[in-house]
């Protein structure tokens, strides 16, 4: 089954995604950003310094995801031999590294008023740092190697030893003595510390943002679908 997807069939419908995903991006956002910076509340003790995490939040969740999927992907690659896992994973870093740095960023940029620093060594920042490096040499990797087998093995082994760090980012706050608080969602329970009025701003621009990696995503892996076709290629 996965054998049969084809560049030619597959381009077909990815090609014509984009507009729609950008309208829709356009809509998520509008409301996002207005429930974040108008609706929702002030923090008690944060003040208006709490609207960073409406940036900085999703753009970690999304990281985090991105990279889970990219070994998800190369691992799919070895054991099905399909280069189409590995040109979908291509397409996806791109978009994973940006929310990465900013994740990385806004969390700088939050810290200074909450913690009063721009930066500590801080076991989740640290394991973020980390995972943006993973996101480096993974770019890298399809810049250096020119032979197509070559670089898909060895991105696929930086994603899947990458991979045992986002377990480590996600625990940090209960395994170590960090800055960071606690995680106030759950999404195993219905139990959470974040208001309503905070969460469903929360919620729209993770959606927000999902929808943007979608549409970067999309842009990146109809260039590589166009490049097999120039090859002269009708099956990946």
């Amino acid at each position: 089954m996965f054998n049969s997807f084809k560049p030619n069939k597959i381009f077909a419908v990815t090609s014509k995604a984009p507009k729609y995903v950008l309208f829709l991006f356009i809509i998520i956002l509008t409301i996002g950003l207005t429930e974040a910076l108008i609706l929702s509340p002030e923090d008690y003790k944060q003040s208006d310094v709490v609207r960073i995490m409406y940036v900085h939040v999703p753009a970690a969740w999304i990281s985090l995801g991105i990279f889970s999927s990219l070994a998800l992907l190369s691992i799919g690659s070895f054991i099905f031999k399909n280069k189409n896992f590995a040109l979908i994973a291509k397409s996806l870093a791109p978009s994973g590294f940006v929310f990465n740095v900013i994740a990385l960023v806004t969390g700088s940029i939050w810290g200074k008023p909450t913690w009063g620093t721009w930066w500590a060594w801080d076991a989740r920042i640290t394991s973020m740092l980390i995972l943006a490096l993973f996101y480096g040499m993974y770019l890298l990797a399809w810049k250096i190697y020119a032979d197509k087998e070559q670089v898909i093995k060895v991105t696929s082994l930086i994603a899947i030893l990458g991979v045992v760090n986002v377990p480590i980012i996600k625990f940090s706050v209960d395994w170590w003595n960090t800055l960071h608080q606690p995680a106030s969602i759950n999404i195993l329970s219905t139990n959470t510390a974040i208001h309503p009025s905070m969460l469903v701003p929360l919620g729209i621009m993770t959606a927000a943002f999902a929808l943007f990696s979608l549409l970067i995503f999309l842009m990146k892996y109809n260039t590589e679908l166009i490049k097999v076709k120039n090859k002269g290629l009708d099956r990946l």
